[in-house]
């Protein structure tokens, strides 16, 4: 039985009670009503395993249903989540975790050693090779289990992010007994976790139910349960937020931004998230070849006024692919000044005539960027350079015309690096041969990226990364043009939710006042 069908029962019990006390005058009502929260996303994730998908849509219903062995939390600091501390042997090739006790899945099931092997056993093996996630983990040679309270983690290589990961997505820890007994294709649509919240029900492209887990190791949720709903039309979401048909509504429209502020009954609450924007370059032919123009073309660009008069302010400028919250950000890197006149004398020393073509792709389906196109146009236009503006279908875009180097002298790039760390962008945009980098090959770059990969030494990393944001930021590699804010909105009548910039929303500490 569903919360929603369990929530009608006990409002008819009430009823039963408040008329029978009534005739009576005995004894005072007793209330039964459940409290739920009511949630609407733009994107069903189609999947609720945590090893068969990377989509932000899932991270805002898998954190609260999932635990991972380290926890992080809104303020992006790491803490232990279901390993009490872990601690680095015999030269960094070995990892221990030691176990929370105490810790059980939603069905009972204990969490222990052999929960945390099978999980990485499975994410590593056969049914980890048909998703995504599983390459983020190939670092783990092994799991051993130690004693039931203990795992150690013996490496392949060196992982600096892997820490960081083991919080999130692929890492999640899974009851063994569960899937084997019910098979992958029913963990898919109702899984077990260890978090605040149980999976009640799961209808695709409709809503998720949540109900509180009574059970939970690390306090009681302050609602009874979540109804995620999966409203993909812009506006019907943001009305039935500014309704009142939901309490939180994620994946807030640029266009809807000033009519969300405008609203007496719902807040805007704007944090700084992950993904960034930018345009890449041809650098391996065509007059994008020539660093002059891509430093030309980066200057043409009033980045500050996009910012300000298409995103309603709500991005921040980047010098580089990475925001301020990323480890690797320069804050002595400033982007390129506004300066036509000066993007005209480049172009003329490096014999671009005016009038000259060039094309700018990207995935057809981003509106936002498509507006974002037009500006960039213009922009160039005064400098006297033609570009067009080339919209793709977003798989032909990503697996074929980015992949394989099909792209014009510009092509639109958007990241959401949820780790915050810059190696999750760079080692993607610069070293050679990477599936997003059809046209860099520099041994320079490829030295640096090693290198940050190859220790745990966090200063070392950190400088091989700015040192690779400023090799990008002085060749002109990419055009950054903005760190997008990660938008909710958010009734007034909702008391306790903190905004998680990774969109990984959790609502354990979430309340609705009638």
């Amino acid at each position: 039985m569903s919360f929603t069908s369990k929530l009608s029962l006990k409002k008819g019990l009430t009823r039963s009670l408040l008329l029978a006390t009534a005739l009576c005058a005995v004894t005072p009502a007793v209330s039964f009503a459940e409290t739920i929260l009511n949630v609407a996303q733009r994107d069903d994730p189609q999947n609720l395993d945590p090893i068969d998908t990377f989509r932000l849509s899932w991270g805002s219903i898998g954190s609260n249903v999932f635990e991972g062995l380290v926890f992080r939390g809104e303020d992006l600091e790491l803490a232990p989540g279901l390993a009490t501390g872990w601690e680095f042997l015999d030269d960094e090739t070995r990892i221990r975790f030691t176990l929370r006790e105490g810790v059980t899945f939603h069905n009972g099931e204990p969490f222990n050693a052999d929960a945390v092997k099978y999980t990485f056993d499975r994410l590593l093996g056969e049914q980890g090779e048909q998703g995504p996630q599983r390459s983020n983990y190939t670092s783990i040679k092994e799991v051993v289990v130690v004693d039931p309270f203990t795992v150690d983690f013996l490496m392949e290589r060196p992982d600096p992010v892997l820490i960081t990961k083991l919080a999130g997505y692929g890492a999640m820890i899974v009851p063994p007994k569960y899937i084997e007994e019910v098979g992958e294709e029913a963990f898919d649509m109702k899984p077990v976790g260890t978090g605040p919240f149980m999976v009640d029900a799961y209808t695709p492209t409709v809503n998720v139910e949540l109900t509180k887990n009574d059970a939970y190791w690390n306090g009681d949720a302050q609602v009874d349960g979540v109804n995620i709903r999966f409203i993909a039309e812009d506006a019907t979401r943001m009305a039935e937020l500014l309704s009142g048909g939901v309490d939180i509504a994620l994946n807030i429209p640029t266009p809807s931004v000033d009519t969300v502020r405008e609203s007496d009954r719902v807040d805007l609450v704007a944090v700084d998230g992950p993904t960034v924007v930018i345009t890449r370059f041809n650098t391996a032919k065509g007059i994008t070849a020539d660093p002059r123009v891509r430093k030309a073309i980066t200057m043409a660009i009033d980045t500050n006024a996009i910012i300000e008069a298409i995103l309603g302010g709500l991005a921040s400028p980047i010098s580089s692919a990475q925001g301020t919250k990323s480890f690797g950000n320069d804050a002595t890197l400033t982007p390129y000044a506004y300066d036509p006149e000066g993007a005209k004398a480049l172009l003329k020393e490096a014999g671009i005539a005016p009038g000259t073509e060039i094309s700018l792709d990207f995935s057809g389906n981003d509106d936002t960027f498509r507006e974002v196109a037009q500006v960039i146009a213009a922009y160039l236009d005064m400098v006297g350079l033609k570009l067009n503006v080339t919209p793709h279908e977003r798989s032909v875009y990503t697996n074929d015309i980015i992949a394989n180097g099909k792209t014009g002298e510009m092509y639109h790039f958007g990241w959401g690096g949820w780790t915050f760390d810059f190696d999750n962008t760079a080692y993607l945009l610069y070293r050679s041969g990477e599936r997003f980098n059809p046209y860099i090959e520099d041994s320079e770059l490829d030295a640096l990226l090693d290198k940050q990969r190859a220790t745990y030494d966090t200063d070392v990393r950190r400088q091989a990364l700015q040192d690779v944001a400023g090799y990008a930021y002085d060749t002109a590699l990419d055009l950054p043009l903005y760190n997008l804010s990660t938008l909710y909105g958010v009734s007034t009548s909702v008391k306790g939710f903190v905004p998680a910039p990774d969109d990984r929303a959790r609502y354990m500490s979430v309340t609705v006042e009638e």
